[in-house]
């Protein structure tokens, strides 16, 4: 069963080199350059999760995540926050906000396939 992912990333090579990894792992992959994109794309198709960046403009990552839970329940869609704001109180206000999991920047593909078979998503 392919799993749909949204990447929301300022940074349009990051979208890229995570687009192409999980792609190559048989996901389906929207992106957003900014949380306010992000909450419009989960409004029109919800994905099964969320690769989220912290620093971005319009609407960075945590305001984005809040309003997505508030929106949509704590649940759904799994959301894995991929910064590189490495410091406890960042990971503690993460987690404490929704996201389920915490990747560092910057990532490669063995990073991330770990993380989401870890998570129950690949």
């Amino acid at each position: 069963m392919s799993r749909s992912c949204l990447v929301v990333d300022d940074s349009r090579v990051v979208r890229k080199v995570a687009r192409r990894i999980l792609e190559a792992n048989g996901c389906t992959v929207a992106e957003a350059g900014d949380g306010q994109q992000a909450l419009d794309a989960c409004r029109a198709a919800l994905p099964d999760f969320v690769l989220l960046d912290w620093n971005m403009p319009v609407m960075d990552g945590i305001t984005f995540l809040r309003a997505l839970r508030e929106e949509f329940g704590p649940d759904n869609p799994t959301v894995i926050f991929c910064t590189t704001e490495n410091d406890m109180a960042h990971i503690e206000m993460a987690i404490t906000s929704g996201a389920q999991e915490y990747i560092m920047k910057p990532f490669d593909e063995e990073i991330l396939v770990g993380k989401l078979s870890q998570a129950g998503l690949l």
